[in-house]
């Protein structure tokens, strides 16, 4: 094989562009399978070639992003996209997964040079049998495809577990900035603007990793509430005059040793790099305690929600936070539905259900027809069984629907045969693929309008809160059985980095073979 080392940079730069993306919960019982990636469900599938700038053509992703600055900024340039996939969180991605994705993206990078650049549009929180540090091992046979001259330049999800391998590897790993994520196609463009001084000027920056010593429960995390808002207020501050800032409060469901709040920051001189680093590393320390919040149980949640719904004139949020798809949960546990029904809630809808069974029984069924079923509750999970009751079909819809939302709007979304049930004031919007409900669209899909609803429950942990805090008088955090418990102290952890605090505030984490 020729060395890429030798082959000389062409008259015009080429860039690679590619995709491999998946957030892992490794405490989950959510298998994680090859059609998880290529087949159509909350993400478009396996895209190859032009198929990556057609499917991903005006979403809020970090490629599309990427791709429309190169058009704009570089209309010359070369962009060669390679693969672009990614799957709903889940469990452990399986060796052979992996393998066969990963193989082919380095692959058809391979297949692409000579390059003057790569862009890759990762998550950071992927565990793969085998390479607990997915990312840093896709990196690593990116770099020993390409050689060590040739930028990277890596669009990553906040709740990325950076590895001091993924910081070696890349020239530049940057961040979304919020949380919900509704800059992530602007991640993009900021990535291009990296890697077109990195090609235009030869420019590489210097680098400064930091890891922060406790664990940050995820619904306390977002950036559009404190301490986050004051976090991302101070990162931004503190890198206007350096070249790229990141704050990662990571996904805590991951475990491996490198599971926990990071900090990036890249400059032209070490120094600022440092200082910067540092400076945000003790902002984060400081706020230490202010990561704590209210938490419900599902009846006082579903009890709250009424009263304030009485004199509110528009929603009310519970977030089913435990059973976030979007975090590896089953998204079919049924706490907070036996909530919503022995408090006789009116006006209330919950969703998604991920429940294939109920869905095509209830086509089965037709509207208008009562049915009983057993809905959800398959998981397994302690504490959850199925809710078995008689239910009115409202609605039936093929599931498939535009987004619309700040976060993932533009894309199509394929939530396969999906159905709205009602039992009392109650809908459930019912489907065959999991999905986070993170967009107004997905109550849509179904026929239920949640503007005009009283309580609206979410299988979500904060994403939610971008396309519905417009329309919702309060959110309340619930929490229910689900695989994504909010207390990370409270998890069985194996390999985590030891004295880690386990909570903000808490203890330290300490080894099972420890003295």
């Amino acid at each position: 094989m020729t060395d890429p080392i030798a082959i000389p940079p062409t008259d015009t730069p080429r860039i690679a562009l590619g995709g491999f993306n998946h957030e892992t919960n490794t405490f989950c019982s959510t298998a994680t399978r090859l059609e998880d990636f290529t087949l159509p469900g909350p993400y478009p599938g396996l895209l190859r070639g032009a198929e990556v700038l057609s499917g991903l053509a005006g979403s809020n992703l970090p490629a599309t992003g990427f791709f429309d600055e190169m058009a704009a900024a570089e209309p010359v340039w070369q962009l060669i996209p390679t693969l672009w996939t990614a799957a709903a969180p889940s469990g452990v991605v399986p060796a052979d997964v992996f393998e066969t994705i990963c193989t082919e993206l380095i692959d058809r990078i391979t297949e692409a040079l000579p390059l003057d650049g790569v862009f890759l549009d990762l998550h950071g929180a992927m565990f793969s049998a085998g390479f607990p540090d997915a990312e840093g091992e896709i990196l690593r046979r990116v770099r020993a495809a390409i050689g060590p001259q040739v930028p990277v330049v890596v669009a990553l999800d906040p709740h990325g577990n950076t590895s001091a391998l993924m910081v070696e590897m890349a020239d530049a790993l940057i961040a979304y900035r919020t949380y919900p994520h509704i800059d992530m196609a602007e991640t993009g463009r900021r990535s291009f603007a990296l890697l077109r001084k990195m090609v235009r000027e030869n420019w590489r920056p210097a680098k400064a990793f930091r890891q922060v010593d406790f664990l940050i429960p995820s619904v306390f995390q977002p950036s559009v509430i404190e301490p986050g808002a004051s976090i991302l207020s101070q990162m931004l501050e503190l890198e206007a005059p350096i070249a790229s800032m990141s704050f990662f409060p990571c996904f805590p469901a991951t475990d491996f040793v490198d599971c926990r709040p990071s900090i990036l920051a890249y400059a032209d001189e070490a120094r600022d790099a440092d200082a910067a680093a540092d400076a945000l590393l003790a902002a984060v320390n400081g706020f230490e305690a202010d990561f704590a919040g209210k938490l419900y149980a599902p009846d006082e949640a579903v009890r709250e929600a009424m009263q304030i719904a009485r004199s509110a004139g528009r929603p009310v949020v519970i977030a089913d936070s435990q059973d976030n798809p979007g975090a590896g949960g089953s998204s079919d546990t049924t706490g907070l539905l036996r909530a919503l029904v022995a408090a006789d809630a009116q006006n209330a809808a919950i969703g998604l259900i991920h429940d294939p069974e109920t869905a095509r029984l209830a086509h089965q069924a037709g509207v208008g027809a009562v049915v009983r079923l057993a809905v959800g509750g398959r998981s397994g999970l302690e504490g959850d069984a199925p809710f078995e009751a008689e239910f009115t079909v409202e609605a039936l819809s093929d599931g498939k629907v535009l987004a619309t939302g700040p976060v993932v709007g533009g894309l199509q979304i394929n939530l396969g045969p999906s159905a709205c049930l009602r039992i009392g004031g109650v809908r459930i919007a019912i489907s065959s693929r999991r999905a986070q409900m993170l967009d107004l669209s997905y109550f849509r899909a179904v026929g239920i309008e949640p503007s005009t609803e009283q309580i609206l429950v979410v299988k979500s942990i904060a994403h939610f809160r971008a396309d519905f805090a417009p329309i919702c008088a309060a959110v309340l955090i619930a929490i229910a059985p689900g695989a994504m418990i909010v207390d990370p102290g409270a998890m069985e952890w194996k390999h985590l980095a030891p004295g880690l605090r386990l909570r903000p505030l808490g203890e330290g984490f300490v080894p099972q073979n420890a003295a």
